[in-house]
C-alpha cells in the first residue's frame, strides 16, 4: 500500500507541475524552481513534514522534497551554529543527493556514451 500511496502522490505532484507548464507560459525551469521553492515554504510552516510522514517517496522524491530537504538542512544548521547556520545548512543538506546525481550520471555517459544531436 505504501508503493501505491506514493505513486499517487507522486504524480498529483508532477501532474500539477505539468498543469503549470501547459497552461502558463512558464519554462520548465522556473517550474521547477517554483516546486523547490514551494518545499520550502510549505516546509517552513510546518505543513510538508506531515505530508512527507503520509507520502513517503511520493513527496520526498519530487522537487518539492528537494526543497524541504534544504530548508529542513539549514533549520538544523541555524540550530547549531547561529546565523551561519543559513548559509552552510542548504548546502551540506544537499551534498549528498547532488553528488550522487553527478556521479551516476557521469557513469552513465560512460556507460551510453551520449552525443549530441543537430536539429
Amino acid at each position: 500500500m505504501d508503493y501505491i500511496k506514493a505513486f499517487v502522490i507522486g504524480g498529483i505532484i508532477c501532474v500539477l507541475a505539468q498543469i503549470l507548464m501547459d497552461n502558463t507560459k512558464l519554462m520548465p525551469g522556473r517550474v521547477m524552481v517554483l516546486l523547490v521553492i514551494t518545499g520550502v515554504i510549505l516546509g517552513a510552516i510546518g505543513i510538508y513534514e506531515p505530508f512527507a510522514e503520509f507520502a513517503g517517496a511520493g513527496a520526498s522524491v519530487p522537487l518539492t522534497g528537494f526543497g524541504y530537504n534544504i530548508w529542513k538542512g539549514m533549520r538544523d544548521a541555524v540550530d547549531e551554529s547561529g546565523l551561519l547556520g543559513l548559509f552552510k545548512g542548504g548546502f551540506t543538506a544537499a551534498a549528498v543527493g547532488s553528488s550522487a546525481a553527478l556521479v551516476f550520471s557521469y557513469i552513465a555517459s560512460l556507460i551510453f556514451s551520449p552525443k549530441m544531436t543537430k536539429n
